[in-house]
């Protein structure tokens, strides 16, 4: 799962939210550093990343992809499965995905001194060219994929791997789609707990 996944998995509290967004620059221990409720969202993040990567249909949509992308598919099907929770956002939210947007970048804005460098930094460029919302657009994929495919130190071939999606777009959807209702009530379930 990518941002805007984990973003909406975090549910509504604040510092769950804040945890999870910023888990993926938190190793270790280290996360026993903040408070509870922010070591919830981290520990959250772990578990969604964990729950994706071992679940059947995740895999299953892996194999879909051109082998060239090799260990780099994980992170590829993470961000078109944002795609598809942006494009069918109405079937998730009540809330438009443009007010959703807006207001979770808010919430991100209000705990900036607590993040790491690297997280200030994202979040500037996530909220100035308003990614969770682009998300919707094939075209604004290719451009996140190429992006991260000059900051890999091997060669990835992501910004390729738009041309995987609008091959196999309805798959890839119908796997979101499954997938995305089975995660839904497994993170309840953590954040319950």
């Amino acid at each position: 799962m990518n941002f805007l996944a984990h973003l909406y998995l975090s549910g509504n509290n604040h510092n769950i939210i804040v945890g999870n967004f910023m888990a993926d620059a938190i190793k270790g221990k280290s996360y026993l550093n903040y408070d509870e409720e922010i070591q919830r969202g981290i520990i959250l993040h772990r578990e969604i990343d964990t729950f994706t990567d071992q679940h059947p249909i995740v895999r299953q949509s892996k194999r879909r992809l051109n082998v060239r992308y090799n260990h780099f598919g994980g992170i590829i099907i993470d961000i078109f499965y944002d795609h598809f929770l942006a494009k069918n956002w109405s079937q998730f939210s009540n809330i438009p995905l443009e007010l959703y947007t807006t207001e979770i970048y808010k919430v991100l804005q209000k705990d900036y001194s607590i993040y790491p460098t690297n997280v200030r930094r994202m979040l500037y460029f996530m909220v100035h060219e308003n990614w969770l919302l682009s998300y919707q657009n094939t075209d604004e994929i290719k451009k996140v994929l190429n992006r991260m495919s000059h900051r890999t130190k091997h060669k990835s071939y992501m910004e390729l791997a738009t041309e995987d999606l609008l091959l196999y777009y309805e798959d890839f959807e119908n796997d979101f789609l499954i997938f995305f209702k089975e995660i839904m009530i497994h993170t309840q379930l953590i954040i319950k707990a």
